[in-house]
């Protein structure tokens, strides 16, 4: 396979874009990161793209991506594969170029969330799930349903609901400095702890903010990268993982199988382990998913991740930042875009131009988790001057 690289970045601010369709955020998501591509790149050099969203009030996926940037000889695929989306999206267009289909490909994902009330989102996830609809019955929305896994991986571990807060209080530091991000402030430990529930163990500041915005990749092979960068970011290996959506299917609750096998399929591929990466935008759609995620993705031992946070392991100037973006829970999280925006935090991050730089960052890794844990997606990115 050949070697493919990340040689644009660009994505919009997460907020509330009421004023703003799709089909305008997705021309800012994509100019910005062709003004991202040191030596230029044209609309007419892209060859196919991807395109990641769970919900466009625009109409038909394809289409609107066609429409928005005026490409209607551009092959279109649609991705939709819950939280996981973005990254599921670098993983194909990464085949795609990788086999030698085409040279050079738009990965761009976007969602609008905050016109649609929480009630009438489950309404729609029923329709799609009919085999167990009975959980949105009972109130298993996403909150409840990632609530069941906190609190079991509490009881069994020795991490505390004060440890979720030391996530959300490390988050907000990052985020609050990130001009892309919602929320732009910084809270503390007594804040998160008193905040109202959401579902036990969550207060509000566990929980991500639901957003809108999009983020765009330009991605090339080997043989045309210096068309358009001498500092291209390397994929380095990409993972899908899976698991049953069935809650009492499952044998351990404390663990997210899906996140184990995505990350194993992309250390794998990449040729590297836990060990090598400076970076990481893990998926904090609540807080507990971080902690836990630490220990899936093999930077702590099992129920070991609450000693990563109190030794200051994960904020930035520890010895591996995590979310130095603010994270979902701070810049937001229009699930299409999210593992997309994920990458351009990379991209900066890797080519020491980020907002919260972190000292020496040469490899990073991208994570989401979704559906509401049935599936994950890691992307592991390389800067220049190592592949």
């Amino acid at each position: 396979m050949r070697r493919v690289a990340v040689v644009g970045a660009g994505m919009t601010p997460f907020a509330e874009h009421y004023a703003l369709g799709i089909q305008d955020l997705l021309p800012m998501a994509f100019a910005e990161c062709a003004a991202s591509v040191d030596k230029g790149v044209r609309l007419t050099d892209v060859e196919a793209a991807w395109f990641g969203a769970l919900r466009t009030t625009d109409g038909f996926p394809a289409g609107v991506l066609a429409d928005a940037l005026g490409v209607p000889d551009l092959p279109v695929t649609h991705v939709e594969n819950s939280c996981a989306t973005g990254n599921d999206a670098v993983r194909n267009a990464l085949y795609a170029i990788a086999s030698g289909a085409v040279d050079v490909a738009l990965v761009i994902g976007a969602d609008k969330l905050r016109e649609t009330a929480e009630k009438d989102m489950l309404r729609e996830w029923e329709s799609m799930t009919r085999h167990r609809s009975w959980d949105y019955q009972l109130g298993l929305f996403a909150p409840a349903g990632f609530a069941l896994h906190v609190n079991r991986y509490l009881y069994e571990s020795p991490a505390t609901r004060e440890h979720l807060a030391m996530v959300a209080v490390k988050n907000h530091r990052h985020g609050a400095t990130n001009p892309k991000a919602r929320l732009r402030f910084e809270i503390s430990m007594e804040q998160a702890l008193a905040a109202p529930i959401v579902a036990e163990p969550f207060g509000v500041y566990d929980c991500v903010p639901q957003s809108d915005g999009a983020a765009a990749l330009i991605l090339a092979a080997e043989d045309v990268v210096d068309r358009y960068t001498d500092a291209p970011v390397w994929v380095r290996g990409v993972g899908l993982g899976l698991d049953t959506v069935m809650h009492q299917h499952r044998a351990d609750l404390t663990t997210f199988q899906a996140t184990v096998r995505a990350a194993r399929r992309a250390f794998d591929m990449a040729g590297l382990g836990p060990s090598d990466i400076d970076v990481a935008e893990v998926h904090d759609y609540f807080t507990g998913i971080e902690l836990m995620s630490y220990e899936d993705l093999g930077f702590a031992e099992r129920h070991e991740g609450y000693k990563l946070l109190e030794a200051g392991v994960t904020s930035v100037g520890g010895a591996l930042p995590v979310n130095p973006s603010g994270g979902l829970k701070c810049k937001g999280h229009p699930p299409g875009a999210t593992g997309v925006a994920q990458c351009v935090e990379l991209f900066e991050q890797l080519r020491g131009t980020a907002v919260n730089q972190v000292d020496g960052a040469r490899i990073g890794l991208a994570h989401n988790l979704g559906g509401p844990t049935a599936v994950a997606a890691v992307t592991i990115l390389e800067g220049p001057g190592r592949s």
